[in-house]
């Protein structure tokens, strides 16, 4: 089983999927990275050479922010969406759509999340 970026890659899955359980990472940016290093799509993940994995290892850590440090920067920028107050981190505080749909008659999972936070009172 191949690890890349804190991940393990099912070995039956062909590379092009089975790169895309690396959060960060889907099917677009996989095929972006296979094609920069010359791998065939459709390789099993476990037929990969060691050369192959290396490479792959190396390209995704240098260019890609992926997993706990994406994790963390999207968590950050909703905090500081937060702290300035503006619309959106108002949303991201009710518990709202931030995007401008309705929630009239939508945006149901999104409400029902919303009130069962402790220390909120919103309908």
């Amino acid at each position: 089983m191949i690890r890349i970026a804190g991940v393990d890659l099912p070995d039956t899955k062909s590379i092009e999927i089975a790169l895309t359980y690396i959060y960060g990472i889907g099917r677009t940016r996989s095929k972006e990275i296979l094609s920069s290093l010359e791998i065939n799509p459709e390789t099993k993940t476990k037929s990969l050479s060691d050369k192959d994995v290396s490479q792959l290892r190396e390209l995704i850590e240098k260019s890609y922010t992926t997993e706990s440090d994406l994790k963390r920067l999207v968590a950050l920028n909703i905090k500081r969406l937060v702290e300035i107050n503006c619309y959106r981190g108002r949303r991201h505080i009710q518990g709202l759509p931030l995007r401008g749909q309705r929630t009239k008659t939508n945006a149901q999972t999104r409400k029902k999340t919303a009130s069962k936070q402790p220390g909120r009172r919103y309908k």
